[in-house]
């Protein structure tokens, strides 16, 4: 366990299965992490019922701040402009009363809440989800998982920046090898987004000391032998993502060294959110909360951001030198 004190908001009605996923979700963090801080987001009455479990020395890491409206997972995504949980989970982490916060609500309001609530990061255009998966040769990072549906080249692009950063910060991967997915490994193969994005990741500035390692294809993913970081848009991202956890249940779970990827870090905007599947479990969302635990106390949010500044900032001197040059 990593140690400092982390507080964590946690928006209560969101998932399929809240609030009573989440309260046991919840419950067993607090009792797996005795330097962690929970503010509960959510009615009073839910908020009580696993304060009531606790022993008393736990209750004192327990606040609450009382909301009664949830954003449905069948609501527009502009539904989190409202005073919901997610929402005011964001804000908690705005006014600096929360370091973090995690939710299995709606994806999309969670994305929206986090976007308008924290701000974007310069030169992101569209934030990414990004989630680690157990693969035979160690993790792997994917993304985009569900931030962003149909991105541009240009975004894919920089998400290949953020895929490298993340995985240098919060999983000290060396160098990492970023891959572009695809149908094919060749040059050339693979939609007009694909062929379109490959030559820009060529040249692509890319932070850590990574680089490019070309397409790849959906078996690269769970192997990691050739590659670190994979790129997709979010919809083949999120698609893939729960093609694997199929297939991990089938075969009885993930490598216990590495856990379940049931829950995304959202990159791209001024703040820690993690986002848990709607169907989270109990034990998907405590896994949520010591993800968003241990990227505080990391500090990866910032770091990755400082990385992306930095990979910037050469492409801009090395713009200007072109310029002055030619």
């Amino acid at each position: 366990m990593e140690p400092g004190t982390a507080r964590i908001a946690v928006d209560l009605l969101g998932g399929d299965d809240a609030p009573a996923v989440v309260v046991d979700g919840a419950l067993r963090a607090m009792r797996a992490d005795p330097d962690l801080h929970l503010l509960l987001v959510g009615p009073a009455e839910v908020a009580d019922e696993l304060i009531a479990a606790l022993d008393p020395a736990q209750r004192a890491r327990i606040t609450v701040r009382p909301v009664r409206v949830a954003v449905g997972m069948a609501d527009h995504p502009m539904a989190a402009r409202a005073q919901s949980t997610v929402r005011a989970a964001v804000t908690a982490v705005h006014d600096g009363t929360a370091d973090a916060l995690v939710s299995a609500g709606a994806t999309g309001a969670t994305v929206t809440a986090a976007v308008l609530g924290l701000g974007r990061w310069p030169e992101i255009r569209q934030p990414a989800l990004v989630a680690t998966l157990p693969a035979v040769a160690g993790p792997v990072v994917l993304l985009d998982v569900g931030g962003s549906l149909e991105p541009r080249p240009a975004t894919l692009a920089r998400h290949a920046v953020l895929g490298a950063a993340y995985a240098a910060v919060a999983h000290s991967i060396a160098a990492p090898r970023v891959g572009l997915l695809s149908v094919g490994t060749e040059a050339g193969k693979g939609d007009r987004v694909r062929r379109a994005t490959d030559p820009l990741l060529a040249v692509e500035p890319l932070p850590g000391g990574a680089r490019y390692v070309g397409l790849v294809e959906g078996y690269d993913v769970t192997l990691g032998a050739r590659v670190d970081v994979v790129v997709t848009d979010g919809f083949t991202g999120n698609v893939l993502l729960k093609a694997i956890e199929g297939a991990y249940a089938m075969a009885g779970g993930p490598p216990a060294e590495g856990g379940a990827p049931r829950a995304a870090a959202l990159l791209g905007v001024a703040g820690t959110v993690v986002v848990c599947h709607g169907s989270a479990r109990a034990d998907d969302v405590a896994s949520g909360i010591a993800l968003a635990a241990h990227l505080w106390r990391r500090r990866a949010i910032d770091l990755v951001s400082a990385l992306l500044d930095a990979a910037t900032n050469r492409t801009d001197r090395s713009t200007d030198t072109e310029v002055r040059t030619s």
